[in-house]
């Protein structure tokens, strides 16, 4: 089928502002501010750190998907098919219904809520049925949702969000303090990127914007290429320029904030700086857009995997209600809950994802496929036991680790283990 260039040029710069709001969601808000104000004069090293992890990784994740035929199948079941599914059903869940989904949720309240109506467990309750309901709404219908977050939401977020980067350029809040204590910032970006859960986002991100661009008839596969990859670049850039706004503005509040302030509360002071009494308008109209839009895509892509998953018996509408309401349950834990309960998954799942994504790349220069398994495998399992040496029994060794003290000591097992993996043969019967 031939494909209309103008088409294909407008579909894609749809998509690309689509997959920009799927991205930037709660974390994606108030993480950069955060990393300016605690790297101060080095807020640039921290950009960069941050932005790799983040969306750098996302990227990557959404051209392995590409690579490996733009099924996400494909790419998991080098891990094997069942181990596969079981990883891809614990990211779907942990960017969906247990952590990032109801973040959106638990964000939307502390900054649009808490501040003007108090904090207590009647207004959690309303404004979390409020908002899932309308995202309940929203996404009945996929198609039309990427369509409404590329063409209307994404462009209106990504304005708020140059006003309010624009307002603080030219008036600064005040002058960055010269960073003398932190040595460990690129780290400090490497780890909070993390938190994003963007890399696992993309790869199930990957399943809502393939089953859209086969909807709207683009069958080949080198123009589906195409169209992806070029919209997940206009995503990167157009976030990469509000990243690096937002940890300025951070980096500007580093002579009169402390470290130990929250997240939520640095945002909400500085919009409130820079606008007064009328930041409260731009402040609930960016962080309600970046919640909304990223929330919407974390049901529907929740919802599709699983409706996937059981062969139909569960239809997707189903499981949008199902979703929906669960994530409304979780975001009553409130946002500190949320985060803590994330910590650990995170720590053990988002090292396979990595290596799963970056090791498709070299996939035809491997001798066997069992790279894939003991490079993932060893890295969860050291990820467990250093998690469980942090916590709660000492583990002499794990201390000793190359880069431990930067929480990337996973990588030198997942090498070995690798190396180790790429000269076993494979078992039929373990396939």
């Amino acid at each position: 089928m031939l494909i209309n260039n103008n088409k294909a040029i407008r579909d894609t710069l749809i998509l690309g502002f689509a997959i920009f709001s799927m991205y930037f969601g709660a974390g994606n808000v108030i993480f950069p501010p955060y990393l300016g104000l605690i790297s101060s004069s080095d807020w640039i090293i921290s950009f960069i750190a941050y932005f790799i992890t983040d969306i750098g990784f996302a990227t990557f994740a959404m051209f392995a998907i590409l690579k490996a035929g733009g099924n996400v199948d494909n790419l998991t079941s080098k891990l094997g098919v069942v181990n596969g599914k079981i990883l891809m059903s614990i990211v779907i869940l942990c960017i969906g219904p247990m952590i990032a989904l109801p973040r959106t949720g638990a964000v939307t309240y502390e900054m649009l809520i808490v501040p003007y109506f108090g904090d207590n467990i009647y207004n959690s309750i309303i404004t979390s049925v409020l908002y899932f309901s309308l995202i309940l709404f929203f996404t009945l219908k996929p198609n039309s949702m990427i369509e409404i977050l590329g063409k209307i939401l994404s462009p209106l977020l990504f304005i708020s969000l140059v006003v309010l980067i624009v307002k603080g350029v030219f008036f600064p809040l005040g002058e960055i303090v010269e960073n003398d204590v932190k040595d460990t910032i690129f780290f400090d970006g490497l780890l909070l990127g993390y938190q994003t859960l963007d890399l696992l986002a993309a790869l199930a991100f990957g399943i809502i914007i393939v089953n859209l661009l086969k909807s709207k008839g683009y069958k080949e596969g080198k123009t589906t290429f195409k169209i992806v990859g070029y919209a997940s670049l206009i995503a990167a850039f157009v976030i990469m320029i509000v990243y690096f706004g937002l940890t300025y503005l951070g980096a500007t509040t580093s002579g009169f904030y402390t470290n130990d302030i929250e997240k939520v509360s640095l945002l909400h002071n500085i919009v409130f700086k820079l606008f007064g009494k009328d930041g409260a308008i731009v402040l609930a109209f960016v962080v309600f857009l970046a919640c909304f839009t990223t929330g919407a895509a974390l049901v529907s892509v929740t919802s599709q995997y699983f409706s996937k998953l059981s062969k139909g018996r569960v239809s997707y509408k189903k499981l949008v209600v199902i979703t929906s309401l669960f994530a409304t349950i979780v975001t009553n834990f409130g946002l500190e809950t949320i985060i803590d309960f994330a910590a650990p998954i995170l720590f053990t799942v988002y090292p396979a994802a990595i290596i799963l994504v970056f090791l498709i790349f070299f996939d035809s220069y491997y001798k066997s496929q069992n790279v894939y398994k003991y490079a993932s495998f060893s890295a969860v399992i050291y990820s467990i036991i250093e998690f469980i040496s942090n916590n709660y029994y000492k583990i002499e060794f794990i201390s000793n680790m190359p880069l431990y003290k930067e929480g990337l000591s996973w990588i030198l097992v997942a090498v070995v283990f690798g190396f180790i993996g790429n000269f076993v043969q494979e078992s039929k019967t373990l396939k």
